[in-house]
């Protein structure tokens, strides 16, 4: 018989996911409902209206998809792009790369655009390839926790609509932490999961969508053979290829229609509702200064320790931190001890910058004080049994030193 689940106490202080906010925990352990039960659908009507706050937007189509952050990406993907159509992937991650993964896979005929690791696209670039490449959709990410890096995106939107172009943001790293203003920055469809800045446990992803995305999702909806009524007439436009990610569906379904598409993940709904609910009651202006002062608390203890930030700081995320790993100190060796020996998980990276880099986030329930000083003075002593040479102390003064001054 294996045990009784009892897992350590992990600090989790890496690029996601985080500690979820006890009341994120209290909420799901509330009572299961059916899907079609008049509490839940109240449930979800309520859900909905919390995400509008959210994403600050008034879209009608604000809703949950069932699963982890990439579902919200394959959701949107698959249900916008039809194929043969051009989408333009401007890549400086990771997660751009996948974007570019999920699109070809939809068919598409993709055009990927790279930038350095550690750096973002200036506005004149992404100008400059919207009038070469004509897309139809561009698809890119706010914030990549990858290199630790966040697009300016106020003015893109407006770029895309003078170009006759969608744009899909994958905010999975930055909803709830930085400033995203939906409807302002003229987003069309954008996606996130719970896992990061919102506090709670990856399983859920919310995702808004325009009348713009609508009319190109809705040109293509499809009603299954076993639910259609007489008189039900299905868009002009190809089918979308997945039926679980099938937004067309999912709307039916979520709207005063309740078409049954699949059962709604109830636990999972009470964590992103409470998720919302908790990030509105602190407000947003609160919340996206508590991650920018926790961030720049954490960036003044690294460097009082003599380590270098990784990548253009001036487009840093302000829940995500890159740092490079000093010359002789085996960077994994140095994750596992402070696993090991103080319970704190901290990230490594990917590709270009794997071994070279650690990422350390500071987000949602874990954009606190305690936990950035906790972590620093625990970094600090497996540096110094690495041999590093810092001076004692001055990582834990350098943070509190950067709370007090806001």
């Amino acid at each position: 018989m294996v045990e009784q689940i009892n897992p350590a106490p992990r600090l989790l202080m890496g690029p996601g996911p985080i500690n979820a906010d006890p009341r994120v925990l209290r909420a799901m352990s509330a009572q299961l409902l059916g899907q079609f039960d008049p509490q839940f659908r109240q449930y979800m009507a309520e859900s909905a209206e919390l995400y509008r706050g959210v994403f600050q937007t008034q879209n009608r189509w604000t809703l949950l998809i069932d699963g982890t952050a990439r579902s919200g990406i394959e959701a949107a993907l698959a249900s916008l792009i039809e194929p043969g159509d051009r989408v333009l992937v401007p890549v400086f991650g990771r997660f751009g790369h996948l974007k570019v993964e999920i699109a070809r896979r939809c068919g598409a005929e993709v055009v990927a655009i790279e930038t350095e690791w550690g750096s973002v696209f200036g506005a004149e670039v992404l100008e400059r390839e919207l009038k070469k490449q004509r897309p139809k959709l561009v698809a890119i990410s706010h914030g990549d926790t990858s290199t630790t890096m966040a697009q300016p995106l106020a003015e893109l939107g407006k770029l895309c609509r003078a170009h006759d172009a969608l744009l899909y943001v994958d905010a999975t790293a930055t909803l709830g932490g930085m400033e995203l203003p939906v409807d302002a920055w003229q987003l069309d469809i954008v996606s996130a999961g719970l896992q990061k800045c919102l506090a709670g446990p990856s399983g859920s992803a919310p995702l808004t969508l325009n009348e713009r995305a609508e009319k190109r999702i809705v040109r293509r909806r499809h009603i299954e053979q076993g639910l259609k009524r007489p008189g039900d007439m299905d868009g002009e436009g190809p089918l979308i290829r997945s039926n679980y990610f099938d937004l067309a569906m999912i709307m039916d379904y979520w709207s005063e229609k309740a078409l049954n598409h699949h059962t709604e993940a109830t636990t999972m709904l009470y964590a992103a509702r409470e998720c919302a609910r908790i990030l509105l009651q602190e407000g947003l202006p609160q919340a996206f200064a508590r991650h920018a002062r926790a961030s720049k608390a954490l960036c003044a203890g690294l460097q009082a320790m003599g380590l270098a930030l990784f990548g253009d700081q001036s487009h840093k995320m302000a829940n995500v931190t890159g740092v490079h790993i000093p010359p002789g100190v085996d960077g994994e060796q140095a994750r596992r001890a402070l696993l090991e020996d103080f319970n704190i998980e901290i990230g490594t990276s990917f590709g270009p910058l794997h071994g070279k880099i650690w990422r350390i986030g500071t987000m949602g329930y874990n954009a606190r004080k305690d936990a950035v000083l906790t972590t620093l003075a625990a970094l600090e002593a497996v540096l110094s049994r690495e041999k590093h040479k810092l001076p004692r102390g001055a990582a834990v003064d350098a943070a509190l030193a950067a709370y007090r001054t806001g």
